[in-house]
C-alpha cells in the first residue's frame, strides 16, 4: 500500500485523516456551484484550498484528501466545465502535494477523491451507465498521474455505481480506500436511503450492500458521509463482511444544494470522544466529513494519539 500506508496499518497504527472540504470552503467564503458544488474552487480560490489542506495537516491530519469529490467529467460538463476536468484534478492534486510539501511533517499522505456525486441538479440518484463509466476511469487516471499517493471512493450509496467508482480507481494500481455512506430508514435500521439524495427502485439494505460491495476490492472499507450517531451502528454492520483495515468519517449538519446547513453540530471535544468509540472498535483511518472543522481534527488527532 501506498507510501509505507500499508504497514502502518499493519501494525495497528490510527491514521488521522482530515476534515471537510467542500463545506469548509463554503464556510470560508467561496461560491458554491449549483451544478459541480465546490469544484471549481481549484481554480478560482486555489490558496483558500491549499489553505484548508495546510490547515488540516497542522490539526494533525496525515492523509489529505483532494478537493475533487465532484470533479467528474459528468459533474463539470453540467456546470459548462468539460473542457476543465484535467484542470480541476490535476490543480487539485497539485495544491495538496504542495501543503504536505511545506507541512514540515514526518510523513502525509494525498488521497485522490472520486464520488458518487451527480450533478446536483440530478441530486436523487447516483449516476450509472457507459459514459459514467468512463468519466471515473478518466478522473481515477488523471488523478494518479497527478501524484495521488492513494485513491478513496467516497459516498458510497448503490452497488451498480460503486462499482463502476471502485473498479476505475482499482484500474490505477494505486491503493483504494472505499467509503460507504448511510442513514436511518423510516424504522431506525440503517439503510443506504439518504433522503433526497436516492430515489432509485428494488435498493439493497445496507447489511446486502456491504456484504456485496467489499467483494468490489480496495484495501480499506468504512463508513463516511454519514450521521454521527449512525456511524457506529454501521460500522457493527461492515464488521460482519470485512476484517481487514477499516476507516470512519461523520457529517454534521445537512446538504440544501448548493449549500450545507451548519446544523446540530458537535463540538470538537464531543466529536473527538464519539470518533474514538469507534477506534476502540478496531477503526484506523479516522477523520471528519462535511461540517467539520480542522478544529475537529486537531480535537480528534489529540484522542487518539499514541503515548
Amino acid at each position: 500500500m501506498g507510501t509505507d500506508l500499508g504497514d502502518r496499518l499493519a501494525a495497528g497504527e490510527v491514521i488521522v485523516l482530515d476534515g471537510a472540504m467542500g463545506t469548509e470552503l463554503q464556510r470560508r467564503g467561496v461560491p458554491m456551484g449549483p451544478a459541480a458544488w465546490c469544484a471549481a474552487a481549484n481554480l478560482t480560490h486555489p490558496h483558500v484550498v491549499e489553505e484548508i489542506h495546510r490547515d488540516h495537516l497542522a490539526a494533525g491530519a496525515r492523509i489529505v484528501t483532494t478537493n475533487t469529490f465532484p470533479g467528474a467529467r459528468h459533474v463539470l460538463a453540467a456546470a459548462g466545465m468539460g473542457d476543465d476536468v484535467a484542470a480541476v484534478n490535476r490543480t487539485a492534486v497539485a495544491l495538496a502535494r504542495h501543503a504536505v510539501e511545506d507541512a514540515g511533517v514526518e510523513w502525509a499522505l494525498v488521497a485522490g477523491s472520486l464520488s458518487s456525486m451527480a450533478p446536483l441538479e440530478e441530486w436523487h440518484a447516483p449516476p450509472v451507465g457507459r459514459a459514467v463509466a468512463e468519466a471515473y476511469r478518466e478522473q481515477a487516471h488523471l488523478l494518479a498521474e497527478a501524484g495521488a499517493d492513494v485513491l478513496v471512493a467516497e459516498m458510497m450509496l448503490d452497488l451498480e455505481n460503486a462499482a463502476l467508482v471502485i473498479g476505475a480507481a482499482l484500474e490505477t494500481g494505486l491503493p483504494v480506500l472505499v467509503g460507504w455512506s448511510a442513514s436511518p430508514g423510516a424504522d431506525g435500521a440503517v439503510t443506504t436511503f439518504r433522503s433526497g439524495l436516492i430515489d432509485r427502485p428494488g435498493r439493497h439494505s445496507f447489511d446486502e450492500v456491504l456484504r456485496e460491495g467489499v467483494r468490489l476490492g480496495g484495501e480499506v472499507h468504512g463508513i463516511m458521509h454519514s450521521e454521527i450517531g449512525v456511524t457506529g451502528p454501521a460500522l457493527d454492520l461492515l464488521s460482519r463482511h470485512w476484517d481487514g483495515p477499516t476507516l470512519a468519517y461523520a457529517e454534521m449538519g445537512r446538504f440544501d444544494p448548493p449549500h450545507w446547513v451548519f446544523s446540530d453540530e458537535a463540538t470538537p471535544a464531543s466529536y473527538a470522544s464519539t470518533a474514538s468509540t469507534w477506534v476502540d472498535r478496531g477503526v484506523q483511518v479516522i477523520g471528519g466529513c462535511c461540517g467539520t472543522l480542522p478544529e475537529h481534527i486537531r480535537a480528534l488527532a489529540a484522542a487518539v494519539a499514541g503515548p
